[in-house]
């Protein structure tokens, strides 16, 4: 990213041990390579991604086309507005994630417009770009520097946050919060790190005039799209349609915001804490192996809808990769890890993972640091 000073960060920088499990990372990717290579295959979309793609799109739309008809009882739209929701959080973890992150296409070109889908569900793909792609993949579970373990101060999700008589309760309603992640996201969040100088370990000096631009026009297209056009057009008095723009946003932010938090904030993984001139005392791609976590890989469905994220370790070693892939992989990195003796931490289940993440949150509240 050009537009990012690295020199300017205000927060120490972070250096890792490149003599530790070095090995590891240059055998893993070397399996991995080799994989792709035997079978002929490019690690990019295939056949099957595109009719994902094409499917999640044509759900999105349809259901927002359904609900804008009148055709439908107040009921029906109500229902379809949950189901909308849950198109547009499919759209942000399976399309636009990947096109992000470069890992749909070859062709750049071609993954800056797929990335647009991020923008058309109301999110900003530059900022994603910087806080997820950089802040977060880089310096992963490290406090302070990844801001994806900082969200707000109501939720103690690291062992360095100062700890508030609150997070004791923070397993009962951090689950709500979940709810309102998108709503956050579309209203306030976007701004809010737009214009902050420091993202995470990063300080950027200044705003790019293009992407304020397309900031605040996609912005407002989505309003429109989402809220002046329903406004307009349902046959409904207006507190209904809210009513149904906000509880599909409690589906989409609430599937978001799980699966982050299933991969990172669980039991098993850690939160490497720098030395005070910011050394890491391993390599990037053990911490990777020390601070993520794979849940439910044996369950087809899981792995459908939430863009492969349950292979999170996979997606975090090999982010250009396409997440259609990451099943078929996952073996190869399993037993590299065991052949190096690296950690390579999952839960069996979702159900186990969202167990394992309450017990996570419960002890991250607890005074002594257990849960009681």
């Amino acid at each position: 990213m050009s537009n990012i000073d690295l020199k300017a960060s205000r927060l120490p920088k972070i250096s890792f041990d490149k003599a530790v499990a070095i090995n590891f990372h240059k055998d893993v990717r070397s399996r991995v390579d080799e994989y792709f290579r035997t079978n002929q295959i490019s690690s990019k979309a295939n056949r099957k991604m595109v009719v994902k793609t094409v499917l999640i799109l044509l759900g999105w739309l349809m259901t927002y086309l359904l609900i804008i008809s009148n055709l439908i009882s107040p009921w029906g739209m109500f229902i379809l507005a949950l189901v909308h929701g849950f198109f547009t959080a499919m759209i942000g973890l399976n399309i636009g994630h990947d096109a992000i992150h470069g890992s749909y296409s070859r062709n750049p070109v071609i993954n800056r417009w797929i990335g647009l889908s991020f923008n058309l569900i109301g999110a900003n793909d530059y900022v994603w770009n910087i806080s997820h792609n950089i802040v977060h993949h880089t310096y992963t579970n490290i406090p302070h520097h990844d801001e994806d373990i900082h969200q707000i101060p109501l939720l103690r999700m690291e062992p360095t946050q100062e700890l508030w008589w609150i997070h004791r309760f923070q397993h009962i309603y951090a689950f709500g919060l979940y709810c309102l992640a998108s709503l956050s996201w579309v209203f306030v969040k976007d701004y809010v790190k737009f214009f902050q100088h420091q993202l995470g370990a990063y300080y950027r000096k200044t705003f790019p005039v293009k992407e304020i631009i397309r900031l605040f026009f996609f912005k407002a297209l989505y309003y429109s799209i989402f809220l002046v056009i329903p406004l307009l057009v349902i046959d409904l008095p207006w507190p209904w349609i809210l009513i149904g723009f906000f509880a599909a946003h409690f589906i989409e932010g609430f599937t978001i915001a799980i699966i982050f938090m299933l991969a990172h904030i669980i039991e098993g993984t850690t939160f490497p804490e720098p030395s005070p001139e910011g050394h890491v005392k391993m390599s990037w791609a053990e911490m990777q192996m020390h601070t993520t976590s794979n849940f439910a890989t044996s369950n087809s469905l899981v792995n459908y809808l939430f863009g492969g994220l349950n292979f999170q370790v996979e997606h975090h070693l090999f982010p250009k990769v396409c997440h259609i892939h990451y099943p078929k992989i996952s073996s190869i990195v399993k037993q590299t890890a065991i052949d190096h003796n690296v950690p390579y931490l999952e839960q069996k289940t979702f159900l186990g993972a969202i167990s394992s993440h309450i017990r996570t949150l419960k002890n991250f509240g607890a005074p002594d640091g257990q849960s009681r």
